[in-house]
């Protein structure tokens, strides 16, 4: 009787059904904009992926203005975009620490001045044969600071800041920009995340601002995969963000709207990510299929890898492809669907 008992409890304590159902919808963060997709098996943390790309269908570069504003032109809730320094101070985007892999240039991105970083071509070392390299040329003079990236995309962007270096100075710089950019990051409903230092700074100077990192949102996932049954949220979510594998998302407690309850109530963030690997880079959905995995109460964040195809599958309206667009998007997911 006591295991029967204790069997109902734990039922209804974790019951997703029972629960009421989240108000709102599902915001599309759209990883670097509109970008090349790259084979991630085995990637780690500072492999060229540019290297491994799918064949392009397209020729936006990651991490550009365009791709960013076409992001938002398509219905992207967010951008994420990589962010470090230029030797004299200006903040740029771009996906390395360094430039060897993207770009005709070498070194370190910090090592080199902006009027430097400005003569690279970003489009120069992507490759999905390594013997061809479709996009050469098309990205010459194309890094953008922080201050070109609100001048270029439209005045609705919210931009997911992540640092790629561990610079705290990096935090004051961006604070700086802003401020002298008449942008409020709280009101223009910004985000940041990264590395540990500046992240942290970003919290003392925006502390009604989303600021995460990849380390702590994997470690409240792996803390409420172990207790979430006892409908405690743990220390490490609350007020934080925790990342939901697609592949593995019915091992969380009271996914989906239990979770998201307790979630919501203490302040905390969801993002759904394609794979668990607290290793590896995060990547985003790469096939519009996916979004139907996905529960249709889920109110979270969505992190989408493959923008051009998944992002119009989710928000129709916004479709401004064109025809031809749409054909070589569609020949490429049979590509990927076949690998």
């Amino acid at each position: 009787m006591a295991a029967a008992i204790g069997f109902l409890v734990f039922t209804v304590v974790n019951a997703s059904w029972i629960a009421t159902s989240p108000s709102g919808v599902p915001m599309l963060i759209a990883h670097r904009g509109i970008a090349q997709v790259a084979d991630d098996a085995g990637v780690k943390t500072g492999d060229c992926t540019a290297s491994r790309i799918d064949e392009p269908y397209h020729k936006l570069i990651d991490n550009t203005a365009a791709a960013a504003a076409r992001a938002v032109q398509l219905g992207a809730h967010l951008v994420s975009l990589d962010m470090t320094r230029s030797s004299d101070g200006e903040l740029v985007f771009h996906a390395d620490d360094t430039l060897d892999c993207r770009t005709d240039g070498t070194g370190a991105v910090r090592s080199k001045t902006l009027a430097e970083l400005k003569a690279l071509d970003v489009g120069h070392g992507y490759t999905a044969d390594g013997q061809s390299f479709p996009l050469r040329g098309l990205g010459a003079g194309k890094i953008a600071t922080f201050e070109e990236m609100l001048i270029y995309t439209p005045r609705r962007t919210r931009l997911m800041v992540r640092f790629t270096t561990d610079e705290a100075g990096d935090a004051d710089l961006l604070a700086a920009k802003y401020k002298a950019a008449g942008r409020d990051p709280v009101e223009a409903r910004d985000a940041f995340y990264g590395a540990a230092k500046p992240v942290a700074r970003m919290r003392e100077l925006y502390p009604d601002a989303w600021s995460w990192t990849r380390e702590e949102a994997w470690q409240c996932t792996s803390d409420y995969r172990l207790a979430g049954w006892t409908s405690i949220l743990p220390e490490s979510c609350k007020g934080k963000t925790m990342l939901v594998p697609l592949d593995s998302q019915w091992t969380l407690w009271g996914w989906p709207n239990r979770l998201i309850q307790r979630m919501e109530e203490h302040g905390g963030r969801i993002v759904v990510v394609e794979s668990y690997d607290p290793d590896a880079p995060l990547r985003g959905l790469t096939l519009p299929e996916q979004l139907g995995d996905i529960p249709r109460t889920f109110n979270g964040f969505i992190l989408v890898e493959d923008s051009f195809t998944v992002i119009p599958a989710r928000v129709p309206r916004f479709d401004n492809r064109r025809e031809l667009e749409v054909e070589a998007a569609e020949a490429a997911l049979e590509r990927r669907r076949n690998k």
